[in-house]
C-alpha cells in the first residue's frame, strides 16, 4: 500500500475514533449526578472541547499530535468511568443507591461505556496506533488475532486489525471477563484489559449484591 493511500486510511480510521468519543460523552453525561465527579456534563465538555483540535490536526495529518491529543482524551474518558464506578460502589455500602430502575439503568450506561472506552485504549496502543501499524511492519503486536495466524489461501497476508475488531475484543473482554479468541501479547495490553474486566465485575457484583439485598 502507497504512502498516501496509508495516510488517507489512517485519517479515516481516525473519524472512528471521534464517533467512539462522542458516544462516550454521551453515555457519560446521561449518568446520575451522584456518580459523576462534578455535573455529569462536566467530562463530556472536556472532551468535546478537546476534540476540537484533534479534528484539526486530522485533518492537517499531524500524525503525533494526534495521537497524543488522542491518548489524553482516552486518559479522561478513563478517569470518568473508574470514578463513576466508585461511586457506585460507595453508594452500595453507604445505602445512599437509588432505587433499582436507576441503578440497573446507571450501570448498563457504565457497562456499556467501559466497553467503549477500552475499544479506544486497544485500537490506540496496538502496534503504536492506527497509523503505525499500517506503516511500520516492525512494530511489536499488543493482540495477536486469529487472522495473523491463519495464511495458508493467502486471503490474510495483508490483515489489519480495523476498529470493528477491537470493538468484538473489548466487548468479549467485558462480557467473558476475558479475551476469547485473540491473544494478548504485551503487558500493557494484559494491563489494560485486566482493568476492563475489574470494572465490568465490580458492576456487576454492584447489581448482584443489590439484588441479593432486596430479597
Amino acid at each position: 500500500m502507497e504512502n498516501k493511500q496509508v495516510q488517507k486510511f489512517a485519517e479515516n480510521a481516525r473519524w472512528s475514533f471521534f464517533l467512539a468519543i462522542l458516544i462516550i460523552g454521551a453515555l457519560l453525561s446521561v449518568l446520575s449526578d451522584r456518580l459523576t465527579i462534578g455535573p455529569s456534563w462536566l467530562i463530556p465538555a472536556i472532551t468535546l472541547v478537546l476534540l476540537i483540535p484533534l479534528s484539526i490536526t486530522i485533518k492537517k495529518s499531524y500524525q503525533r499530535i494526534t495521537r497524543r491529543i488522542a491518548l489524553i482524551i482516552t486518559g479522561i474518558v478513563t478517569v470518568g468511568l473508574i470514578s463513576s464506578v466508585a461511586f457506585l460502589v460507595y453508594g452500595l455500602f453507604t445505602h445512599t443507591a437509588a432505587s433499582a430502575v436507576t441503578l440497573l439503568r446507571d450501570a448498563a450506561i457504565l457497562w456499556l461505556t467501559n466497553v467503549s472506552v477500552f475499544t479506544v485504549w486497544y485500537w490506540e496502543i496496538d502496534q503504536g496506533g492506527p497509523y503505525t501499524r499500517h506503516v511500520s511492519k516492525t512494530q511489536p503486536i499488543d493482540f495477536l488475532f486469529p487472522q495473523m495466524l491463519y495464511d495458508e489461501s493467502g486471503i490474510w497476508t495483508n490483515w489489519k486489525p480495523e476498529f470493528m475488531d477491537y470493538l468484538f475484543l473489548a466487548f468479549n473482554t467485558s462480557a467473558a471477563l476475558g479475551p476469547t479468541d485473540t491473544l494478548v501479547m504485551s503487558r500493557r495490553a494484559k494491563l489494560l484489559m485486566n482493568t476492563q474486566a475489574s470494572v465490568s465485575l465490580v458492576i456487576v457484583a454492584v447489581l448482584a449484591a443489590h439484588a441479593i439485598g432486596a430479597l
